[in-house]
């Protein structure tokens, strides 16, 4: 019998496989992260952030400049502390700066 090759949707394939369907799972907890925390971020910083992986307890935000990531630096613990208000459950947010392409 020939076996007939249909294109399936990436959230098919996803769910599919468990390794796939963890890694999409954990990137749309991260976007949600971010979202909810848009609105204690100030607005010139939004676009400078990304959401990142996470880790366990630990999450991850991508930073595109040194001066937003001092910035939110100091936000970090009330930042925290709504993740953790709003069920995340989050020890640690990492910042990791973008390096610029050349």
């Amino acid at each position: 019998m020939a076996k007939i090759n249909q294109a399936i949707t990436l959230m098919e394939a996803a769910q599919e496989s468990p390794s796939l369907a963890r890694l999409t799972e954990l990137t749309r907890e991260s976007s949600l992260r971010l979202k909810s925390l848009q609105t204690l971020i100030p607005d010139p910083l939004r676009n400078a952030i990304q959401a990142g992986p996470i880790e366990g307890s630990e999450w991850c935000l991508l930073v595109n400049s040194n001066a937003a990531a001092a910035k939110l630096r100091q936000m970090l613990p009330a930042l925290q502390a709504h993740l953790n208000s709003h069920g995340h459950g989050v020890e640690k947010i990492r910042l990791k700066i973008l390096q610029n392409p050349r």
